[in-house]
């Protein structure tokens, strides 16, 4: 048993009740007040002393943590998943799943990372010409298809809020993509971000509506 001296008026010592226990941070002061024993009152001078079951205490302090960490992750289906298994999950991003898989970076994207990923979607991948995209999936245009791919990529973790503060980054393919704001949206070069701040686990993916091109 431990014992606090705890400064305040002298009202009544606090229950379980006093915090909504619908939010987790009011579940686990809620449990935690439940699970602790209040002893002695308070003085003239609004001093209450307070002893505590730290086992008890301690007990429901973790099952609280591992209640909000569930609570964070809940609706997130790609939290978990690096970019390449996030691409997968989403069901939008076939063809750059392929593109990824033919130009041998689904290693890297799986790796540690971090990245930021400014990914095209199917729909992005369809305005190319046509023939462009089974054209670039050919074995002999690998390196071509990989040099495309790679000016998707930025290294780190950039999410939109300081995306919108820069005006170029550079990507792992070597140049630098523009970014600029336009009506209020995220461009990079003349493609848009249509939605952005997807967590992964190896960084962020942005969601573009065009496929960009490097300069070379």
């Amino acid at each position: 048993m431990v014992s606090y001296l705890v400064a305040g008026p002298p009202w009544r010592l606090p229950t379980a009740y006093d915090h909504q226990a619908t939010s987790p941070r009011g579940w686990i002061l809620g449990r935690l007040l439940r699970s602790t024993r209040f002893a002695a009152g308070s003085s003239a001078r609004g001093l209450w002393i307070v002893s505590l079951n730290m086992k008890k205490m301690i007990a429901a302090l973790a099952m609280g943590l591992m209640m909000v960490a569930g609570t964070v992750q809940a609706g997130c289906g790609t939290c978990d998943k690096n970019v390449v298994e996030a691409a997968k999950h989403l069901g939008t991003f076939d063809t750059l799943v392929a593109a990824v898989g033919a130009a041998g970076l689904a290693d890297t994207l799986e790796g540690d990372g971090p990245f930021t990923v400014f990914a095209p979607s199917d729909e992005a991948f369809e305005k190319l010409p046509a023939g462009t995209v089974e054209n670039l999936l050919k074995p002999e245009n690998k390196d071509k298809l990989a040099s495309i791919l790679k000016y998707h990529v930025v290294s780190g973790k950039v999410k939109a809020k300081q995306a919108m503060g820069l005006s170029e980054a550079t990507t792992v393919e070597g140049s630098d993509i523009a970014i600029s704001v336009k009506d209020g949206n995220v461009m990079i070069d003349n493609a848009k971000v249509v939605k952005a701040d997807v967590p992964v686990s190896n960084g962020v993916i942005h969601v573009i509506d065009s496929v960009i091109m490097p300069k070379s």
